[in-house]
C-alpha cells in the first residue's frame, strides 16, 4: 500500500461538515434515538473520514475528483444503506488492505459512531469503553443487532423459503407492550379521562413562593411565561388575574376568552430568581427566593391541563380542578406504598437517593443550579406521580426479563431485549421530570437535559406517560423500533466471509 492515505492529502471538509450538521435533524432511524451521548460524533463524519483514513492517495487529479465526490456521497445519511456505495467502500478498503479487513480500534469508543461506521465499512471492529452508559449503548449499538437482528430462513406450509422479519426487533416490541398494558393497568387510574373522552397528556405546574411583603405574603405563581400555544395559527395563553390575595387563571386566546388588551403573555413572574408579585407588585430577589427554597417555603400548584381527544387533531387546555388534585393526592399515596413495597423486595429505594452536584466553583452554579433550590437528591427531580410512573415501569422491565426467562428464552437473548428496554425508561426519564418544561411554539414537552447541565425550571410540565405524545414510552420506543433494522441490515465481517465460503 502507498505510504500516505487520502485524508493526509485532502479531504472534502466543507461538504462533509454541511451533511454532518445536517445530519442533526435525523430522529428516523439514527442512533441518536437510542440514548444520550453528549459526544457522540456524526455519522456522516465518521464514515467519511474512516475510509479516507484506510484507502491510499490517488496518483491523478482525475482519480483525486473522483475519490472526493465519492467520499461526499458515501457521507450522506441516505446512503448509509446504499449496497452499490457500500460494497463499493468496502471493495476498495480491502484492496488497499491485501485483501484482508482492516482491525480498527476505538479506545474511546463513547456512543458509537466510528466504530458503527468502520462494521458498515467492512473492518474488524474493536469498541472500547469503561463508561458503564457508554457500553450499554455500544451493545445495544454495535453487539446486538449483529448477534441477534438478522433474519432467518424458514419455510412456509407449502415448503417455500419465506424471511422472517427481524427477531430482535419483534421480541423488543412485542415486550416493550407488554411493559406498557402493564402499567397502565396498575397506574392508568392515575391519569383519567374527562367526560368527553379527552386524555390529559399533560399537566402543566408552577412553582410558588410566598411574597416577601408583611402586608401581603400572597402565594406568587412562578412562571417564565405564559403562553401555552405559540403559533402562526393559534395564540392561546394563561391570564393571570387577582382575586382579593390570591392570584388565579383564566385560559384565553383562539377558541377561548379573548385575550385582554395590554396582555403580554411572554412577560412571567420570574426571571433569573428574580420574583414580582401579581398582587401588590413587590420584587423578591435572587437571593431570598433561593433561601426560601432552601428553607422548605417553596411549594408547587398544578396549574393548567393539557388534552387531547382521540379521533381529533391539536391539543386542548383547561385549568387544573379539584379532582385533578383528588386524584394526584391518591397517586402520591399510592407511589408511598408501591415504594415501600419495592424497597422490601429489592433492598434498595427505587426512588434515587443520591445527592445531586452541589452546584460549586467556576460556572458550575449556572451549571448544576438545582441544589441552590432545595432539590438536594435525584429524587427531589420529581414529583410523586412521576416517581410513580419511573419506579412502574422499572419494575415491569424486570418483571419483562423474569417473563421471558420462564417462557424458556435463553438468558443473554433475554438480556439484550431488555437492554433496549432499560435504553427507553433511561429516556423516558429524561421527560418524566419537574425539568422538563412546556414548548408553546410546538405544543409539546421538552426533555429537562436539553444541554449538559442540570438547571433550575420554576414551571415545569408533567407528561402523562402512559398517553402517546412526545417524551413518553410509546412515542420514545416507537423510535427505537425504526433504529434497529437500520443496524441490524449492516452486515458483519465474519457473516460475509461465510457467505463467500458458501458461494466458493
Amino acid at each position: 500500500m502507498k505510504d500516505k492515505r487520502y485524508i493526509e492529502e485532502s479531504f472534502p471538509v466543507k461538504e462533509v461538515s454541511e451533511i454532518s450538521a445536517r445530519e442533526k435533524n435525523i430522529r428516523h432511524g439514527h442512533i441518536s434515538t437510542l440514548h444520550i451521548w453528549w459526544a457522540r460524533r456524526p455519522l456522516a463524519s465518521s464514515r467519511a473520514t474512516s475510509y479516507a483514513a484506510l484507502i491510499p492517495a490517488p496518483e491523478t487529479t482525475e482519480e483525486w475528483e473522483k475519490k472526493r465526490q465519492f467520499i461526499i456521497e458515501l457521507s450522506k445519511w441516505e446512503n448509509s444503506l446504499n449496497y452499490r456505495i457500500i460494497e463499493k467502500a468496502r471493495k476498495d478498503i480491502l484492496e488497499a488492505n491485501g485483501g484482508k479487513s482492516p482491525r480498527v480500534l476505538d479506545c474511546f469508543a463513547g456512543g458509537g459512531s466510528i466504530p458503527l461506521e468502520a462494521l458498515r465499512l467492512g473492518c474488524e471492529t474493536h469498541a472500547v469503553e469503561y463508561n458503564p452508559v457508554a457500553v450499554l449503548i455500544l451493545k445495544c449499538t454495535l453487539e446486538y443487532p449483529q448477534k441477534y437482528g438478522k433474519p432467518k430462513d424458514t419455510k412456509n406450509e407449502w415448503g417455500l423459503n419465506t424471511q422472517t422479519k427481524n427477531p430482535l426487533l419483534e421480541d423488543v416490541k412485542k415486550w416493550g407492550e407488554w411493559v406498557l398494558e402493564e402499567a397502565k393497568k396498575e397506574i392508568g387510574k392515575f391519569y383519567p379521562a374527562d367526560e368527553d373522552g379527552s386524555i390529559p397528556v399533560g399537566y402543566i405546574w408552577a412553582r410558588t413562593i410566598p411574597c416577601q411583603n408583611p402586608a401581603c405574603m400572597a402565594e406568587i405563581p412562578l412562571m417564565r411565561q405564559f403562553w401555552l400555544a405559540k403559533k402562526n395559527n393559534k395564540k392561546v395563553a394563561l391570564y393571570p388575574y387577582v382575586d382579593g390575595k390570591e392570584v388565579k387563571f383564566k385560559i384565553v386566546g383562539d377558541g377561548y376568552e379573548k385575550m385582554p388588551e395590554g396582555f403580554d403573555p411572554s412577560k412571567g413572574t420570574v426571571s433569573r430568581a428574580i420574583a414580582t408579585c401579581p398582587v401588590c407588585g413587590y420584587t423578591v430577589d435572587d437571593k431570598t427566593t433561593r433561601k426560601l427554597f432552601q428553607e422548605g417555603k417553596a411549594g408547587e400548584r398544578m396549574v393548567a391541563v393539557v388534552l387531547h381527544k382521540p379521533g381529533t387533531t391539536g391539543k386542548r387546555y383547561r385549568l387544573a380542578t379539584k379532582k385533578d388534585l383528588e386524584v394526584f393526592s391518591e397517586a402520591e399515596k399510592y407511589m408511598e406504598e408501591k415504594r415501600q413495597k419495592l424497597m422490601d423486595e429489592w433492598g434498595i429505594d427505587p426512588v434515587p437517593d443520591e445527592p445531586t452536584p452541589e452546584g460549586k466553583g467556576r460556572g458550575a452554579e449556572r451549571a448544576f443550579s438545582v441544589r441552590n433550590y432545595g432539590l438536594n437528591t435525584y429524587g427531589d427531580l420529581f414529583n410523586s406521580r412521576q416517581k410513580l410512573a419511573l419506579i412502574t415501569f422499572t419494575e415491569k422491565v424486570r418483571l419483562a426479563y423474569k417473563k421471558m426467562i420462564e417462557e424458556g428464552y435463553d438468558k443473554e437473548y433475554a438480556k439484550a431485549v431488555v437492554s433496549y428496554l432499560g435504553l427507553g425508561l433511561t429516556r423516558m426519564v429524561d421527560f418524566t421530570c419537574n425539568l422538563a418544561r412546556w414548548k408553546p411554539d410546538a405544543e409539546s414537552i421538552v426533555q429537562g437535559l436539553t444541554r449538559q447541565a442540570i438547571a433550575m425550571v420554576y414551571d415545569y410540565t408533567e407528561n402523562n406517560t402512559l398517553s402517546d405524545t412526545a417524551g413518553t414510552w410509546e412515542s420514545l420506543t416507537n423510535r427505537m423500533w425504526s433504529v434497529l433494522p437500520n443496524l441490524s441490515q449492516i452486515p458483519s465481517v465474519q457473516r460475509e466471509e461465510d457467505e463467500n465460503e458458501q458461494r466458493r
